[in-house]
């Protein structure tokens, strides 16, 4: 099969520019994108410094056009100043630089008056709150799910109330302000439950799902192997069960929460490396083969979770973009060494698939 689809857009990457080029700059960020058939993503604020200011947007933009890459990259900015969470920052002047949506990815609003605050403010913008949901007073030390191999090595765990937590306060605040509220990397089946349950009540909630999410389970982490950990880390695998049937449903998008690192802070097992995997190159044979060749996703409602919904996120109309052209029928096997990224943080290695996608480039 060879169908062409609206180009696809991932709401979620990190490209460490400013910050660590050694894992990613723009330009290899973009270059994976290209590979993986993206024709636009979202970066997020977590560099260094974080992107906090129109400043730091002009920043985004200006390495976007250095690269020459047909991919249109388009800077989220932070809730808070220096994604500290202490206070909101100037939402006003990053909306008027080009911010796609607000968000402290790689950290919670813990404070709720700093979330009303800025859910009050970003409602009044039009603009999108994006909330990563991990209550740190929750967390303490945890690394992985409770699996076999958490009480194997005695690894500490993270509840999945600490997803829930933050989900429910969130709810509470987007019914008090009316702002957009994008729930991130959703983990959890109860997470999944109150996303469902808050769009059937008429809130402006969305969701998106990773396609490590979606493939793995905690109880299939087969070593003390870091390329398995990420924040929130592997559910259970019934809540990968309604993840899937979250997304056949239309509740839940595709994001694939690309995040490189260097091999040096990740070869340090699950106690001490860093969290994220890569996942720009392989998102959509990933999303192909659990949604559409699994569970019996139909192609095109498979597609809109990768273009129509994502765009959806945005507080305004996404301009024209490149087509995405996806192939399926030809087997092949995922190479790390020929990976546009300069990252290679990733499980995926070895394994084979059955589907490509390729930006349709006049």
């Amino acid at each position: 099969m060879t169908a062409e689809f609206p180009g696809f857009v991932d709401i979620h990457v990190h490209f460490r520019d400013p910050g660590v080029p050694e894992a990613e700059t723009t330009a290899s960020g973009l270059a994976a994108a290209m590979r993986g058939g993206f024709a636009a993503v979202v970066t997020m604020p977590n560099t260094s410094p974080a992107c906090d200011s129109a400043e730091r947007i002009a920043y985004q933009r200006r390495r976007t056009e250095e690269s020459g890459s047909p991919v249109r990259l388009f800077p989220s900015a932070c809730i808070t100043k220096g994604r500290l969470g202490a206070e909101v920052a100037d939402l006003e002047s990053l909306a008027e630089a080009g911010a796609a949506f607000f968000t402290d990815d790689g950290s919670y609003v813990a404070d709720d008056r700093v979330m009303e605050e800025a859910m009050g403010r970003s409602a009044r913008l039009g603009l999108a709150v994006c909330d990563h949901a991990m209550d740190p007073k929750m967390l303490s030390g945890g690394v992985i799910r409770d699996c076999p191999l958490a009480r194997r090595l005695g690894l500490k765990i993270i509840p999945a109330e600490t997803e829930t937590a933050a989900i429910r306060r969130d709810l509470s605040i987007c019914r008090v302000t009316g702002c957009r509220l994008h729930i991130q990397h959703i983990s959890t089946a109860e997470g999944v439950d109150l996303v469902r349950s808050a769009q059937k009540e008429g809130l402006p909630v969305s969701a998106e799902a990773t396609p490590h999410h979606l493939l793995f389970a905690c109880e299939d982490i087969p070593s003390n192997d870091a390329a398995y950990k990420m924040a929130p880390p592997l559910g259970a695998r019934e809540d990968r069960a309604e993840l899937r049937k979250a997304v056949k449903e239309g509740v839940l998008m595709f994001a694939t929460d690309h995040a490189p690192h260097p091999a040096r802070t990740k070869s340090a097992g699950f106690a001490k490396s860093a969290n994220g995997i890569i996942g720009l190159e392989t998102a959509v044979p990933v999303t192909w083969r659990v949604m559409v060749e699994e569970e019996g996703m139909n192609p095109e409602a498979w597609a809109r979770a990768w273009w129509k919904m994502p765009r959806g996120v945005f507080g305004k109309e996404v301009p024209a973009l490149a087509k995405t052209v996806v192939e399926t029928g030809s087997a092949f096997k995922i190479d790390l060494s020929s990976f546009a990224s300069l990252s290679r943080n990733c499980p995926y290695g070895g394994m084979e698939f059955d589907c490509r996608a390729k930006l349709k480039v006049d």
